[in-house]
């Protein structure tokens, strides 16, 4: 007999929350879920929210955007981010983000969605 995985609604689901996956096996961390673990292989790595802090790897100003839906949103911020729990993501973000600012998530409508967008964490 096999036991029902339990999922955490995130984001994707229209849920407040940004979920990713930890290995049992290998411990490693990875956003997207997946049914097995990226780095070792092993099956049904276990669900956990992240807190939504973390620091800025990488951001872009989009002015060109791709959809009709994103074109009322232009500029808009889209930033990678390495989130505190060792997984890194791509989301929105505010427009004045720059490499190494600390973040936090909010949830934000873009083009009818509920997203994840990072704000400056203020000092």
């Amino acid at each position: 007999m096999t036991q029902a995985r339990q999922t955490i609604d995130d984001w994707t689901a229209g849920a407040e929350a940004i979920v990713y996956q930890c290995c049992a096996a290998c411990d490693a961390r990875q956003y997207f879920r997946r049914s097995f673990c990226a780095a070792c292989g092993a099956p049904d790595p276990q669900d956990k929210r992240a807190a939504g802090a973390g620091i800025v790897y990488a951001a872009s100003l989009v002015v060109r955007a791709a959809t009709p839906e994103a074109r009322a949103h232009v500029p808009y911020n889209i930033v990678l981010v390495d989130a505190a729990e060792g997984f890194r993501m791509m989301a929105h973000g505010d427009g004045d983000l720059e490499i190494g600012d600390q973040v936090t998530a909010q949830y934000r409508y873009f083009a009818g969605r509920l997203v994840p967008h990072f704000a400056r964490i203020k000092p």
